[in-house]
């Protein structure tokens, strides 16, 4: 299903379980899909990401020492042992025993681990590669079937609005951590929040489709016009549909999570901070005289 990014479905699709599995079973569904492998190499770069929605705040201002907490506090956040337990928990609970064992089959066969492999591969290129692939920097040859197969591919993953989701849960999460941290009222950040991404979805998913579509394209250069659609007959089959549902279920999950974790360590470290500028001495204190004024008159100077 292209990058890792492009894995991530959208929140809005999943599918109520008749029956969920347990964690083992869809730790085996988590493994044979490298999962792990995936999320790691987006890790990397999230520390930075933070920063930069920090800094494009105008109305934040915060400082350089602001900053680099929140650097730091993305560092402890966006791990993968934060994201693992909450993201295996939601995968079990989205998956049903019939969908695990059709999902197991195609993951095992031939295309599934091209497939897999693909993923693991875009995701570990680095973002320098993706920005080029989206940009339009580093095309490729296409043909009209190629380009109406990888669309119909972004449109059964639904990448473009899963990367959407993610990103507005994630920056939820994050405020609501923050909030917490810091002793704002949550709820009141949260709805501010939600309100926000709501009035920018639309927007922000036709801005992101062109670029989603290339970099499927990109991911899955080395598939055939053939592969890729089994690989579409697969997603759009139902057990398919449940998996992608479920995938999305445990991404969000993750992910949020992680900003929640992040938004945590940023309140705490915020509050430190403003506790450590109340308490510091000014930095150029005027003559004692002036700093403590006394009563008694000055001692005469000495001979």
């Amino acid at each position: 299903m292209g990058r890792f990014a492009v894995l991530l479905l959208s929140a809005n699709c999943i599918y109520a379980a008749e029956s969920t599995v347990d964690i083992d079973t869809a730790a085996k569904i988590y493994q044979a899909a490298e999962v792990r492998e995936q999320v790691r190499a987006s890790l990397g770069a999230m520390p930075e990401h933070m920063r930069q929605l920090f800094v494009r705040d105008v109305a934040a201002q915060l400082s350089d020492q602001q900053l680099a907490a929140v650097t730091a506090a993305a560092k402890r956040g966006f791990r993968i042992d934060v994201f693992e337990a909450p993201a295996l928990r939601a995968l079990a609970d989205n998956l049903d025993q019939s969908t695990v064992v059709k999902v197991q089959a195609f993951l095992a066969s031939d295309l599934g681990k091209r497939m897999v492999a693909a993923d693991v591969a875009e995701a570990a290129v680095g973002e320098e590669v993706s920005d080029k692939v989206m940009n339009g920097e580093l095309a490729l040859p296409s043909t009209p079937k190629r380009d109406l197969l990888i669309e119909k591919l972004e449109r059964a993953t639904r990448s473009t609005e899963s990367q959407v989701q993610i990103y507005f849960a994630m920056g939820e999460a994050v405020a609501i951590g923050t909030a917490i941290g810091s002793g704002q009222d949550p709820a009141g950040v949260g709805e501010r929040a939600r309100k926000t991404a709501e009035a920018s979805r639309a927007v922000l998913e036709e801005s992101m489709r062109a670029p989603m579509r290339k970099i499927m394209a990109y991911g899955y250069r080395n598939l055939s016009d053939s592969d890729l659609k089994r690989m579409l007959a697969f997603l759009d089959s139902p057990a398919g549909k449940r998996f992608v549902s479920a995938y999305n279920a445990s991404m969000e999950a993750g992910f949020s999570a992680m900003g929640k974790r992040t938004g945590e360590q940023l309140g705490e470290a915020l509050r430190e901070l403003a506790q450590a500028q109340l308490e510091a001495p000014p930095l150029n204190p005027p003559p004692p005289d002036i700093a403590a004024p006394s009563d008694r008159p000055a001692a005469p100077p000495g001979p």
